[in-house]
């Protein structure tokens, strides 16, 4: 059904493909750019991934006037504002963000502050606070299959004084250019292909079911669910299969533009959560609790999960089920595909498995109560309705 309704935006560039990075240093021409910032983090700087960037961009005739490399597994206020600073030191006029989400998030964040003219990025917490037109020029560069960061208008950043991870939306914070390699990937270890991929699934799936989907945003889940069930477990199987790594970093693209028109629900809520106050890795927690949301928004959104069990599973289990079973088979297919991940790479499946207790469960809910996430969830929760799928997934 056509929403009476809905907004659709997606203006960034992609460029996917073996060898895509060498195309950077032309994007940034038409960027009418010459001087970027490369942000990343230590460990890819080790593994040698900055390495193929800097390469493509010196023989490029770029010129990278500085790189900063202190960005922490979770973005953090500090750190954004740090990167602002650096970057109007040392005269940049573009960012290259290479690094899965906490790295593109805290460019986003930094490019925010550095539109803005401001020094802190907690000013602008929100969905469409900023008014300003120009941003900094922006590449994307990821390095994980999961966040779908290089294609939305969201970040997340963590207040690690007040255990708060703080939302950030705006269309104005799409990267300019998204870059998929798959060099880029396939060094990632089975743990975390099997976390991001999970991320995305969990993507795909809240936004093809919360309040916000519209026909576009569905046409991107599905297409995302399709490559995520063909190549999540050759990912976990032979992680230097490229074909299959850029299949996975399509699938996150993919399920980033959908989530970023559609938005999430209730799992990304109590997953933020659960980062915020227990330091769960985001991919962990939405592989663990994407069941038990969808078993919660089932007698409200059952039909679209229906739907997706032909995406999740393939045409002949979708065809051999009675209509009134494919919600619960979804759920199932989704149970089966972390079991998959559990035994191949180590993936948790309760929340006790990461470092989770019965303790922490209120703290959890109270701060999931409060995520812009809960307003787009197909179904209306209260703290109760929290803590009853935290239990059930601790």
């Amino acid at each position: 059904m056509i929403p009476a309704y809905y907004e659709f935006s997606n203006h960034a560039k992609v460029l996917s493909g073996e060898n895509a990075v060498e195309n950077i240093a032309y994007e940034l021409k038409v960027l009418e750019a010459a001087h970027p910032i490369v942000v990343t983090n230590r460990q890819l700087r080790d593994l040698g991934l900055v390495d193929i960037v800097l390469r493509a961009l010196a023989d490029g005739g770029i010129d990278v006037c500085a790189i900063y490399d202190a960005v922490p597994v979770d973005s953090s206020v500090d750190v954004v504002n740090d990167l602002a600073k650096t970057f109007r030191k040392t005269g940049c006029d573009a960012i290259i963000a290479v690094g899965g989400g906490s790295v593109l998030d805290t460019a986003k964040g930094a490019n925010i502050v550095l539109t803005t003219g401001s020094t802190d990025i907690k000013e602008f917490m929100g969905s469409e606070v900023i008014t300003a037109r120009a941003m900094v020029p922006f590449i994307a560069v990821p390095t994980t299959a999961g966040t779908g960061s290089e294609v939305t208008g969201a970040a997340v950043i963590k207040d690690t004084e007040r255990h708060v991870k703080m939302g950030f939306v705006s269309y104005l914070l799409l990267p300019d250019v998204a870059v998929l390699d798959p060099r880029m990937t396939e060094g990632l270890p089975p743990r975390l292909t099997a976390s991001t991929g999970l991320d995305a699934l969990t993507h795909a799936v809240e936004a093809f079911s919360c309040r916000q989907a519209n026909p576009l945003s569905d046409g991107y889940a599905r297409a995302a669910i399709d490559l995520i069930r063909e190549y999540l477990v050759k990912t976990l199987e032979d992680g230097q299969d490229r074909t299959a790594r850029l299949a996975m970093a399509n699938a996150a693209m993919l399920a980033g533009v959908s989530f970023s028109n559609a938005m999430v629900g209730i799992v990304h809520a109590i997953g933020h959560a659960c980062g915020g106050q227990c330091s769960v890795a985001h991919g962990d927690a939405m592989g663990i609790l994407l069941p038990y949301g969808m078993e919660y928004n089932m007698d409200v959104a059952g039909e679209r999960y229906g739907e997706l069990l032909l995406h999740l599973k393939g045409a002949e289990v979708y065809a051999s089920t009675p209509a009134a079973e494919r919600p619960r088979v979804a759920v199932e297919a989704v149970r089966e595909l972390l079991g998959d991940a559990a035994r191949r790479a180590g993936m948790p499946m309760r929340l006790s498995q990461v470092g989770v207790t019965e303790a922490d469960l209120p703290a959890i809910a109270a701060t999931a109560i409060n995520d812009g996430a809960m307003s787009l969830n197909p179904k209306d929760a209260d703290i109760s309705d929290i803590l009853g799928i935290l239990r059930a997934a601790l």
